[in-house]
């Protein structure tokens, strides 16, 4: 630390190229350099006002550029005032560029001095960052006192800033939370944040079903809990009133939807994939956070993909983890019927006329609404295709039978959740084409068609 504080000058350039980056004093022979630049640079500054007196034109300028150098610059209307040891370099439209013999001994010095300090700092500056390599292993360790000092500085300073407390760490797969919140978004919100209280046990509340509205607050709360769980066992102070968790071997998530463009993985793949590599690798000592699987397929599939993970959650002895499951499929929460280890919470909503009001609790019980069309006026949708969607909702609501249930029974599934058996399709699909005459392609399409009314 005391050579670079020696040697680099603190207000360098951010390119070793662009010189200035060695501290003055450091190096005689570079010393030397930026004198006799800095000397030549002022004689050059003071050329202008003297030569301006030596021929009495006052519009006289010395100038540079990159092409021709320093000049010296005057305007055709006093040519004839041009000192004859003038050697003209360039011709403007207004003006005369001049070089003179001394003007030109003097920037070859500077210019040279330039690039020899140029060069000589690379090769100071190698020097420098291969000392400094030799004792990387130093610095990597002072690097890490400082992060850890930092880290804990900031969460000892933060906790007491926000209030939070200081959980208990047992050995025990439960976990709880009073008055739990989301450290980030209690910062960035700028509003009063809500807290929410929660409880998980691996007899009665292994697996927590999360229902209700978009923009209700199900993200949050199931991240939240993941950060809680985080922070604690990281041996911080954690945003709640009060917070005893089990120690967990891994938090797992699957959040948030996006797509893998580089490696053609749309995002049900993605989403899919990520699903796997929970089921796989959970064990009782996990905590999983599950934020609407299957959303990224049709709602048929994606019903039956999240009904399928949550059951293998439940019932696999190794993966019986604590699970935190977001979902607008409001059928999964009948698992709670079939599981008692499954358990269903809702967000909190208050209906005022045609709008709701997020209240942003989480209540026991399940929801039995999303509220989607409330949270697309919301969003801005114009006011005709509000009342549109609201007349399909009411139709479709009215067409739905009340009386479809999904399974009690692993594997057994009602009908409702899939397509009737298609007889015109499995027909379809035994016909050999190259094996047909003719007459028995009509034969066979007449048979179809008759099949098709009597379907209607």
């Amino acid at each position: 630390l005391e050579l670079i504080r020696k040697s680099i000058d603190p207000e360098c350039p951010l390119s070793i190229k662009d010189g200035g980056v060695i501290k003055e004093g450091y190096d005689d022979k570079l010393d030397s350099l930026i004198f006799a630049s800095r000397e030549g640079k002022k004689w050059i500054a003071s050329l202008q006002e003297k030569e301006r007196k030596k021929t009495g034109i006052t519009s006289l300028k010395v100038g540079y550029n990159k092409v021709f150098g320093y000049f010296i610059e005057v305007s055709k209307a006093n040519e004839d005032k041009v000192p004859q040891h003038y050697i003209c370099k360039q011709t403007l439209v207004s003006a005369q560029r001049y070089i003179t013999a001394e003007l030109k001994e003097k920037e070859n010095a500077i210019l040279s001095a330039d690039s020899q300090r140029t060069e000589l700092e690379k090769k100071i500056f190698a020097d420098i960052c291969q000392k400094v390599a030799s004792e990387s292993s130093k610095l990597q360790t002072v690097a890490k006192s400082i992060a850890y000092l930092d880290v804990i500085s900031s969460l000892a300073e933060i906790a007491l800033e926000r209030k939070y407390c200081r959980p208990e760490i047992e050995a025990s797969d439960a976990i709880t939370i009073s008055e739990g919140r989301h450290p980030v978004v209690e910062l960035i919100s700028g509003k009063s944040f809500i807290p929410n209280d929660l409880e998980m046990r691996p007899e009665d509340k292994q697996v927590l079903i999360i229902t209700g509205p978009n923009m209700g607050g199900k993200s949050t709360y199931i991240r939240q809990a993941a950060i809680i769980t985080i922070m604690a066992q990281a041996g911080s102070f954690v945003p709640a009133s009060k917070a005893s968790i089990g120690i967990v071997d891994r938090v797992f998530t699957r959040v948030g939807s996006s797509d893998n463009l580089a490696k053609g993985q749309s995002t049900f793949l993605t989403e899919m994939m990520e699903t796997a590599k929970i089921l796989n690798n959970c064990t009782s000592r996990s905590l999983v956070v599950m934020d609407e699987v299957g959303r990224g397929t049709s709602t048929l599939d994606g019903l039956s993909i999240a009904w399928a993970v949550t059951e293998f959650l439940l019932e696999n002895e190794r993966t019986r983890c604590k699970t935190l499951f977001a979902t607008h499929y409001h059928e999964l929460t009948k698992m709670a019927d079939i599981y008692p280890r499954a358990s269903n919470l809702r967000v909190e909503v208050k209906e005022w006329g045609d709008s709701i009001i997020f209240l942003y609790k989480i209540k026991p019980g399940a929801s039995d609404r999303s509220y989607g069309i409330h949270v697309a006026k919301l969003a801005g949708l114009p006011q005709s295709v509000i009342g549109r969607a609201k007349e399909i909702l009411d139709r479709l609501e009215s067409e739905r039978n009340s009386d479809r249930e999904l399974p009690v029974q692993r594997r057994v599934f009602q009908p409702y959740l899939f397509e009737e058996p298609d007889e015109i399709k499995e027909r379809l699909e035994k016909i050999d084409v190259n094996a047909l005459t003719p007459l028995d392609a009509i034969n066979i399409l007449n048979e179809l068609v008759k099949i098709a009314k009597n379907k209607h």
